[in-house]
């Protein structure tokens, strides 16, 4: 079955949930959806992706609507990317996929939005996409799951490194490489002192340490000098993040006014959340219930409020403290898409505006790099479920795509693969390491 063969080789969602994709093909739903969206400024890895691989890309898309017997497979892709199109357009008709095209729109590639724009269908609050019939998938992990159905493991990661590098480009590496070598692929940084976005400026993280590595979710690298306003935002303390909203924050509601979940008509209020950070004692708990279901784009933060606060991180905190206190909020009235959600929409181009990076968007053209890294450091957990446990010991010789670590059966989660051929020199309950030959 092709779900066995997805957990055997590690395929998860390679978009950034990590979601063990084998799980998804033992569904039985009306629609298959490929989200090749890809909305998150400066990352063109997807792109490319679809323009230099779409036989596979709709081959594992194919594989997948098979196995869950979708009667229906809409391929979601942005009307502007008419290179990907054309790429894609004879593999998908020949199946019988229809193209789904978007605007350029953030975050188009958002699965409650997807959903909505291919199939007109609305995802319950809180729910997933089975829920009304449909599996969505990353375009890479469609590509994962061509090959798994041959045996093929996952051990490398299409990623895209932009920003404030010589030679922004896009290229395969193996699981585990450390981003310094992916920095140095595209030529180095252009500036002394940077931090580094991974996997997106929205809804990515921010590190400084080089020799974190690359995992199957890892979608690209953009560099930003230290300086820049998005870096200094993000490395603000959460206290002083609380404390400029407690004084700030005058209920203007635009971030609830633009948050895409809300537009959709679910009932979320990032402004209402705002008013908890002005609680002592009593009250936070019932405004808190406003942002459970925050889907964590960040747009309420990087674009719309103009004090220029935090109303995304105080969603953020407020699902922690609802979770902390075992309470879960359940959306009562219908969900009703706002008569201006189209208008609300926030074009791409205008984000990079906003954001201040408009000079870094620029082409990551693919080039076909044939990386081996001195050392690879591969984390047992990176993916949705529970870590996998190691089968190999320090000193053991393996070959790329040996098995090195197991989920058992009954578990969540996915067996992980030796992305190099070398000899193990360490093996912790994080992290399995393989210096090459």
């Amino acid at each position: 079955m092709l779900s066995e063969k997805l957990k055997e080789c590690g395929v998860v969602g390679a978009g950034g949930a990590g979601f063990p994709t084998y799980v998804k093909a033992k569904s039985t739903v009306e629609f298959m959806l490929a989200n090749g969206a890809e909305c998150e400024p400066l990352l063109h890895k997807d792109f490319e992706l679809m323009c230099h691989y779409p036989k596979e890309i709709v081959s594992g898309m194919a594989l997948m609507m098979e196995a869950i017997h979708a009667k229906q497979g809409k391929f979601g892709i942005k009307e502007k990317n008419h290179e990907a199109i054309e790429a894609i357009r004879p593999e998908a008709e020949a199946k019988g996929i229809e193209l789904a095209t978007l605007g350029d729109f953030y975050p188009s590639g958002d699965e409650y939005e997807l959903v909505y724009s291919a199939t007109g269908r609305l995802i319950p609050a809180g729910g997933i996409p089975l829920q009304v019939g449909c599996v969505v998938n990353n375009v890479e992990t469609l590509y994962n799951v061509h090959f798994a159905a041959q045996g093929v493991p996952v051990t490398r990661k299409m990623v895209s490194v932009s920003g404030a590098v010589r030679k922004p480009k896009s290229f395969w590496v193996p699981v585990g490489t450390p981003f310094r070598d992916l920095i140095a692929l595209a030529g180095g940084a252009t500036t002394a002192e940077y931090g580094v976005f991974v996997s997106g400026l929205m809804m990515g993280t921010l590190t400084f340490d080089e020799d974190d590595v690359v995992t199957k979710t890892t979608g690209g690298l953009i560099l930003l000098p230290k300086e820049h306003y998005l870096v200094e935002r993000k490395v603000r303390p959460q206290q002083a993040r609380n404390r400029i909203g407690k004084s700030a924050c005058d209920q203007c509601s635009y971030c609830t006014e633009f948050c895409p979940r809300y537009l959709l008509g679910y009932e979320v209020m990032p402004h209402k959340v705002m008013r908890t950070l002005g609680f002592t004692t009593s009250g936070a708990e019932h405004w808190s219930q406003w942002g459970e279901l925050c889907c964590a784009c960040g747009l309420c933060t990087l674009y719309a409020c103009p004090e220029d606060l935090f109303p995304k991180e105080a969603c953020d905190d407020a699902k922690a403290t609802l979770r902390a206190a075992g309470m879960k909020f359940t959306q009562t009235r219908p969900i009703q898409v706002h008569p201006m959600k189209e208008s609300r929409r926030v074009p791409v181009a205008m984000l990079l505006r906003r954001l201040k990076v408009e000079d870094y968007e620029v082409e990551t053209p693919f080039e076909d790099i044939d990386h081996a890294p001195a050392i690879v450091r591969i984390k047992l957990s990176q993916h949705v479920g529970k870590p996998a446990t190691a089968v190999v010991k320090a000193g053991a010789v393996v070959e790329r795509n040996t098995l090195i670590a197991r989920v058992a059966e009954a578990d969540l989660g996915v067996n992980i693969h030796a992305s190099i051929a070398g000899r193990v020199s360490a093996v912790t309950d994080k992290y399995i390491e393989i210096q090459s030959k």
